[in-house]
């Protein structure tokens, strides 16, 4: 597909005055981790405490993206790579007009999380990598929905961590240990958004004296 053809469109509206309408700055959580390590849980109790304290936020689930926006792709590597790659547009767009988006998505490869960072860090928008570090022997002995056992007698190719591999980040932002309590996981995770918030305006403002 090409895009030689394609002209991006401005908006009227900037970004701070739709941080207006929406309650602050808008920045991506993106939670990381095996399938059974907690990602969706944690990711929707971020989202209910956000709102709850006026914050607009939303979350973005890999299964209920693949119901409609990546219902297209299937699990190879490269499918994969493009689940991760739409998922990160869309979360950058939600960040661009003010609102948090929490990503909850296995991105089992460190380029796609690469990837993702680098399109916030490029549109000025805060980028936060949350590795749920449960190991496949733990989330395989959860196993929520069925997958572990499915995928372990073959039902199922191509599942990360039994025969497609899950590249543990390296330096995520926040790692959450196996065992935590949903709500401390949550506290860690807005305490560093805040910091991380917190660091990117510290440098805006050093930037501006230094022009």
């Amino acid at each position: 597909m090409t895009t030689s053809n394609i002209t991006w469109h401005a908006s009227q509206v900037g970004r701070n005055e739709r941080r207006g309408c929406t309650t602050g700055r808008g920045a991506t959580l993106w939670l990381t981790g095996l399938s059974g390590s907690g990602k969706s849980t944690v990711a929707a109790a971020v989202e209910h405490q956000l709102v709850r304290s006026g914050r607009s936020a939303y979350r973005l689930d890999g299964d209920n993206l693949r119901t409609g926006l990546n219902a297209d792709l299937d699990f190879g590597r490269e499918s994969r790579m493009e689940n991760a790659r739409r998922a990160s547009e869309v979360a950058a767009l939600f960040a661009d007009a003010g609102v948090v988006s929490v990503v909850a998505l296995i991105s089992p490869y460190a380029e796609s999380r690469r990837s993702a960072r680098e399109l916030h860090e490029r549109a000025g928008l805060t980028f936060v990598e949350v590795y749920l570090a449960s190991p496949v022997d733990l989330c395989s002995s959860r196993d929520p929905k069925g997958l572990y056992a499915k995928a372990s007698a073959g039902e199922i190719g191509s599942f990360t961590g039994v025969d497609d591999p899950y590249e543990v980040p390296v330096a995520p932002d926040l790692a959450i240990d196996p065992g935590l309590p949903v709500t401390d996981a949550v506290d860690r995770i807005l305490v560093t958004l805040g910091r991380l918030e917190g660091s990117a305006s510290a440098f805006g403002r050093a930037l501006s004296l230094a022009v």
